[in-house]
């Protein structure tokens, strides 16, 4: 259940890609305007967890997550009837802001409940089960389009918003109890916020990640355009390539669980942001060079998004291991830098139009060099720990 409620970001982003131009199309709208569909989201996803983490904090994990489950369910079935892009924009943020409590809190409980290189093993289980929903997602979606239109996703989103619902109430019990709550109100919020702030590796981490997730959004944003629009791949092809994009990022996520308990989470950390630099500059070149065309384009696409699969456990272990009272907190303002800059990402994606890839491949390369320029100055260990999170890595890949 932890794994489904964590999911909403990928299933929110992800079920509709395929249908991205089709929706393009029916509100008679630019790509740069539907993609801000996306940019709405990811934005509601930052502030929701801005909201959701300090109020489970304050009063426990279940009432929030549910009241968030429950709106989603209800944004998901306005989305669907949607009559303008500009009010499917400020529906796309409301859906996200209340998907968000499933996110944030779900790394709350994770922490409730764990710590160190437990901790990292069960996100990385998140992980895994947050993993089938960008491998299924744009499958169903593709699917699901044969037999109904962009608007027959959103309901779809919204059924299984409702499933989600009745297993977190069935399933999911409270697990911060009363005598851990902090009740100081909106005075004690912003007190955790500056400390949260202060703390020089906790804001290394949520910039880092947050500059390599910005990397994946604007794949999330870019791909269903670059590879129909310019590379004539159908949707059933274009979800097929999602789906092992996926893949890759699922079983980095299993690799990097051992290879926290190894070494730690730092130099693992830092491998996975070089791994995605180097998808990035090898996209850029890829667009660049222009010759090359998808035998140089996907493999570029699996190293960005497999990279995550590395980034996510090791920098969330980070980040929270020093704030199990303010978990909820922790986890919001992780949770706000990630999705935040990746919402800012998403719609430069668009700008030259739907005829170019140079504009994703910028924005890509840029932001996992920067993630990786954040780490160094922040968060790195040692460069002989890095370099033996690397080898680990490569280890493992050879075998």
């Amino acid at each position: 259940m932890l794994g489904a409620l964590s999911a909403f970001g990928p299933l929110s982003l992800d079920l509709y890609l395929p249908g991205l131009p089709q929706l393009a199309d029916g509100l008679d709208t630019s790509a740069s305007l539907a993609q801000l569909t996306l940019t709405a989201c990811l934005l509601g996803l930052a502030a929701g967890q801005l909201l959701s983490g300090p109020w489970s904090d304050a009063v426990g994990r279940r009432r929030p997550l549910i009241i968030g489950v429950g709106v989603y369910v209800a944004a998901s079935l306005a989305c669907a009837v949607a009559p303008s892009i500009a009010s499917l924009v400020v529906l796309r943020f409301v859906q996200g802001l209340a998907g968000a409590a499933g996110i944030v809190i779900a790394r709350a409980i994770v922490r409730d409940l764990r710590s160190g290189v437990a901790a990292a093993r069960l996100f990385a289980g998140l992980l895994l089960v947050n993993g089938l929903a960008p491998i299924i997602s744009p499958i169903v979606g593709a699917q699901l389009l044969q037999l109904t239109d962009w608007r027959g996703l959103f309901l779809v989103l919204a059924a299984v918003g409702a499933l989600i619902l009745a297993g977190t109430v069935l399933w999911v019990p409270e697990s911060h109890p009363p005598a851990l709550r902090r009740t100081g109100g909106l005075a004690d919020t912003t007190r955790v916020f500056r400390v949260l702030l202060g703390d020089r590796g906790f804001v290394g981490c949520a910039l880092a990640s947050g500059l390599a997730f910005a990397a994946m959004f604007a794949y999330i944003a870019g791909s269903p355009f670059v590879l129909q629009d310019i590379y004539a791949l159908s949707p059933a092809q274009f979800s097929a390539v999602f789906a092992v994009n996926a893949v890759g990022l699922v079983a980095a996520g299993q690799v990097s669980a051992k290879l926290i308990a190894r070494s730690g989470p730092r130099p693992v950390l830092g491998a996975g942001l070089v791994i995605g630099a180097t998808g990035g500059v090898a996209l850029l070149a890829a667009v660049v060079h222009g010759g090359i065309g998808l035998a140089g384009i996907l493999p570029a696409f699996f190293l960005v998004v497999s990279s995550i699969g590395v980034v996510l456990p090791s920098g969330t272990t980070i980040a929270l291991e020093e704030h199990a009272s303010t978990a909820g907190s922790a986890s919001a303002l992780l949770g706000m830098a990630q999705f935040a800059v990746g919402a800012i990402s998403a719609p430069l994606v668009g700008v030259a139009g739907k005829d170019t890839a140079l504009p994703m491949a910028i924005v890509i390369a840029t932001c996992s060099l920067g993630a990786v320029a954040t780490f160094w100055l922040l968060v790195r260990p040692e460069a002989a720990d890095l370099g033996r999170g690397l080898r680990r890595l490569e280890a493992v890949a050879g075998r």
